[in-house]
């Protein structure tokens, strides 16, 4: 073999490396461009728990869809890996456990960024205005915050209670004071954790409303069991204040309050049975304290976790000589009021009428 055939065949053969190099490196930048297409965008949350191999994970990215291949995956760590380590090169890798959002249309240079952080992905959490405890501690494990068990617990704890000011012989419950939001969680929280966030966010918007700045944690709690009845009566923002005065006036005359939402949470809440959807007669009986239509003033504790609009009412209520109230347009939630029963026994009847005519 001649001199000039041997360095023919090595410029081939390096020739044919080079292209399949090439070749190669497009490929690998291919597969590390996002994994998504336009039509079908997805977000995972990703949990990565303690001890987790780079194989593991580089598996599940696979099968989420998130990239397109485990090998090149690992490939690109290993390389990241030996390169800071032989090569001095900057950039190294180093999984971290935690929770993560990811898309599928992140490239792998950017899942593999994220994973190196350790962030605990938000979980948003919207708690509506006016639901009970137990509803609250459903929605809480629905999400994969914390065991509803725990949370409920928590919301009973004594020395929770007792850092926020209230006396353990008065107030059981922080219930009433888990304030309705949508909070941003992780996974995986302790119910004291959830439970001081709820009642912190819920001092910080009173701190908003003039009618509880100085008052005792008596009168707070008073007020808060107003409000939590106030928030299952009322409908429209505007008429809040006018409810709250109603009851308020009920009380200082020693009229008992009436409340059908006193009812609902006796039938729902304390005995467990489904919402009913009307109020029976033989309802307004059941022997509770609770039940407003047997026992004088305030039931003793919240019946729900009142929004804004329900505690500014209680704490700031109209001044009116109203002792009733009947809700007469159904559409638009909106009450009328009365200050005798000569007139709320005419709304009714009004109401009744206009009902049979439909």
């Amino acid at each position: 073999m001649t001199k000039k055939v041997f360095l023919g065949i090595i410029a081939v053969f390096f020739l044919i490396i080079l292209i399949f190099g090439f070749s190669f490196l497009f490929y690998l930048k291919a597969q590390m461009k996002s994994a998504a297409i336009s039509e079908n965008e997805i977000s995972v949350r990703l949990e990565v728990p303690l001890g987790t191999s780079v194989r593991e994970i580089a598996a599940e990215l696979e099968n989420q869809k998130l990239i397109k291949d485990s090998q090149i995956f690992y490939l690109a760590v290993c390389y990241l890996k030996a390169s800071h380590k032989f090569l001095g090169g900057k950039k190294d890798f180093s999984l971290k456990s935690g929770s993560y959002n990811l898309k599928n249309s992140m490239t792998m240079e950017e899942i593999m960024a994220i994973l190196q952080t350790g962030h605990q992905a938000d979980i948003a959490v919207v708690i509506p205005e006016g639901l009970t405890l137990s509803k609250i501690a459903t929605t809480i494990e629905s999400h994969g915050i914390c065991g509803s068990d725990d949370f409920v617990q928590s919301v009973k704890n004594k020395e929770i209670i007792a850092d926020y000011g209230f006396s353990d012989s008065e107030v059981e419950s922080l219930d009433g004071f888990l304030f309705p939001d949508t909070y941003f969680f992780v996974a995986n929280m302790s119910g004291e954790n959830v439970v001081r966030m709820m009642v912190d966010n819920f001092f910080a918007h009173i701190a908003k409303i003039a009618g509880f700045s100085g008052i005792s944690r008596n009168e707070l709690y008073k007020k808060v069991i107003l409000a939590s009845i106030v928030e299952r009566e009322y409908r429209v923002a505007d008429e809040a204040p006018l409810i709250a005065s109603v009851f308020l006036n009920r009380i200082e005359k020693n009229i008992r309050l009436q409340s059908c939402a006193t009812v609902e949470y006796i039938i729902t809440e304390i005995e467990g049975l489904p919402h009913p959807d009307v109020i029976l007669y033989k309802d307004l009986w059941r022997e509770s304290p609770y039940n407003t239509y047997r026992v004088k003033g305030l039931p003793p504790s919240p019946i729900s976790n009142p929004g804004f609009v329900a505690l500014k009412a209680a704490a700031e209520p109209a001044s009116t000589h109203y002792f009733y109230f009947r809700l007469t347009d159904e559409n638009a939630g909106r009450h009328t009021f009365s200050e005798t029963f000569d007139e709320h026994a005419k709304v009714n009847i009004s109401y009744t009428k206009k009902a049979a005519n439909k």
